[in-house]
């Protein structure tokens, strides 16, 4: 194993006792609208990802009925953007996208969702792509809404899972016309036909994770309850080589939510992934329980005060409607904070129109506190995929958030205090992301413990650095438990420093 470290310094930053509220400044950029008819109500995504190899995050963004475009990140200090987008990128009908080293040549592909055939596209030099060629994908005609992809054992080229939501030519639709979850299994180094997972719910969001820690990631489908078919809720498919439903008897709760996003994050210091969930109504924090022995997440939302069901500032006291969630430490006080974009559908009566994204932070305690107006970034747009990151390495979380029908978002985070580090994580074989490994962080705060997945979210999805809020500036140790169980040594170094641990 051969390790390369790296360090970005910030001025030397004092640990606070309580909750900092974060502070963030809009960041101006080119107009960028998702927009469409209704096939185009869900999705908005954006993938996140370095396509010319200078470190800084590009991020290629939906467009719905527009052109989906490429904006290639010339940030310094300040966060700057410039589009640039091959016109092989500039596609109509996307619904969102993900990064992810398919051929493991590392550079980073695109997984791209449509409203019609789903592609993979081959990064090449200087964010330059071609249609991938010779590995047999083959995409149908779908509405596709939610991805997820993992390398199984003994695979070169990685699972990939696409979700689907309405069959849009079903006569009688699109209510119960829920459309089926895609899963191509490679079969040696091409792909074939895709296998149906069946009942399809209409999903919204895919996460595959090894949520038992036993080397094998199963698949979590997030359905849209208002389309359901009888009987519709919430999805775990265990990947055994017939992929199976977990059942009720082997600890799997069933519930039934609008479901629209899934976040995974460790929260208690367990070294097991809970979950947040995000919906038409309320939000949903789970807390797994490895007590149970099987797959057994407990309500945790009223407990740690994550239901962010209503509108948090304004007089419009509907339901909130949340998509894209994503888990991640805004203020770098050692705890992870909680990021949901929201919007109505369209124009849905009974759900709140005016309803501003959501910044929940964590407090000492373990309960969040609404932040978003205060930091900033309680856009009151139809706000739909998103993507929490730190865009110019300086240690502190940005935002970008796609909006319906509104231009797209760049938030850059400029809160004072707290430390970091940021864990870029390689292998030199397939899955070279190392996709289903497990980065442990140690610091005076408590262990961290971090997943590496690709999916979830709402139709986005980010490659790139794993950011660590550390609190406090003393020095920290870092391994990796690769997807094969191996571990690496562990690596010691001072806050406010990139540490890239490579296989």
């Amino acid at each position: 194993m051969r390790i390369e470290i790296a360090a970005f310094f910030l001025t030397a930053a004092v640990a606070h006792a309580g909750t900092v509220t974060p502070d963030f400044a809009t960041v101006p950029v080119s107009p960028h609208v998702y927009d469409g008819g209704w096939e185009h109500f869900v999705g908005g995504g954006v993938a996140v990802f370095d396509c010319n190899g200078d470190a800084l995050p590009d991020a290629y963004v939906a467009g719905g009925s527009n052109p989906a475009q490429l904006f290639v990140n010339t940030s310094s200090q300040t966060l700057s953007f410039q589009v640039q987008t091959p016109p092989v990128l500039a596609l109509d009908h996307v619904t969102g996208a993900y990064p992810i080293d398919i051929d493991s040549d590392g550079m980073m592909d695109l997984a791209i969702l449509r409203v019609g055939p789903d592609i993979l596209m081959r990064g090449q030099p200087d964010c330059a792509f071609v249609p991938f060629e010779g590995i047999g994908f083959q995409s149908g005609d779908h509405w596709t809404t939610g991805f997820s992809a993992t390398w199984e054992k003994g695979q070169t080229l990685p699972t990939l899972a696409f979700g689907t939501y309405v069959d849009r030519t079903a006569p009688d639709g699109p209510f119960e016309a829920c459309d089926a979850t895609l899963l191509y299994r490679p079969n040696g180094g091409t792909y074939g036909a895709p296998r149906h997972l069946r009942p399809g719910y209409c999903a919204l969001s895919l996460l595959f994770s090894d949520w038992a820690r036993t080397g094998r990631p199963d698949l979590r489908v997030s359905n849209d309850r208002h389309y359901y078919v009888r009987d519709g809720q919430e999805q775990l498919w265990a990947m055994e080589p017939d992929p199976r439903l977990y059942t009720a008897e082997e600890g799997w709760q069933p519930y039934a939510i609008w479901g629209m996003g899934i976040a995974s994050r460790d929260l208690t210091g367990d070294g097991f992934p809970e979950v947040y969930l995000t919906s038409m109504g309320d939000q949903k924090f789970q807390v797994f329980d490895p007590a149970s022995g099987g797959p057994t997440w407990r309500d945790a939302t009223y407990e740690r005060g994550t239901t962010a069901h209503r509108p948090h500032t304004g007089t419009d006291g509907r339901p909130s409607t949340g998509w894209h969630a994503q888990f991640g430490d805004v203020n770098n006080d050692g705890r992870d904070d909680i990021f949901v974009a929201k919007g109505n559908v369209e124009q849905m009566p009974d759900a709140a129109m005016d309803d501003p994204n959501t910044l929940l932070v964590q407090g000492p305690d373990g309960r969040f506190t609404e932040t978003a107006r205060a930091a900033g970034v309680g856009s009151m747009a139809k706000s739909r995929g998103g993507a929490l990151t730190d865009l110019n390495n300086d240690g502190r979380l940005d935002l970008i958030v796609v909006n319906r029908g509104a231009p797209m978002e760049v938030f850059q985070n400029q809160t004072t205090g707290g430390n970091w580090t940021l864990v870029a994580v390689t292998q030199d074989r397939h899955n070279r992301e190392a996709a289903g490994a497990f980065i442990e962080l140690s610091s005076p705060t408590g262990q961290h413990v971090r997943e590496i997945t690709i999916g979830g979210g709402h139709a986005s999805g980010i490659a790139g650095y794993h950011h660590f809020g550390l609190a406090g500036s003393d020095p920290v140790r870092v391994r990796v438990i690769w997807p094969d169980g191996m571990a690496s040594d562990w690596i010691e170094s001072e806050a406010n420093r990139i540490i890239e641990i490579h296989r």
